[in-house]
């Protein structure tokens, strides 16, 4: 069995608290936040929670205009410094990732 597939055994996974789930959520709004703001509207930012086998975890995606998808986990430990350490990487990953697909493109015109 993998440890991805959706019927994958979690039951090593400690149960968070009420708390800690809207501490999350927090945390997850704000590195989406973040984010945002550091990139053009054509890059599309969506977060979510997630239960991994080592427990749960926010995690921020971000689609670049072109090129993939990048994203990260934000653990319910994570300090503002590294909320921001976060936010700024995802956004250099994702416009590193259009200036890939950029230099795939072959040139059309002579």
């Amino acid at each position: 069995m993998h440890g991805n597939a959706p019927y994958a055994d979690f039951a090593d996974e400690e149960e968070l608290s009420s708390e800690q789930i809207t501490t999350l959520r927090e945390d997850v709004a704000t590195v989406s936040e973040r984010t945002r703001a550091l990139l053009p509207d054509e890059f599309v930012v969506g977060s979510e929670l997630r239960a991994n086998p080592d427990g749960t975890h926010g995690a921020v995606s971000v689609q670049p205009p072109v090129g993939q998808a990048i994203s990260t986990g934000i653990p319910i430990d994570a300090s503002e410094q590294e909320h921001d350490t976060l936010a700024h990487e995802l956004a250099a990953g994702a416009a590193l990732q259009v200036k890939r697909a950029l230099s795939d493109v072959e040139p059309t015109a002579c």
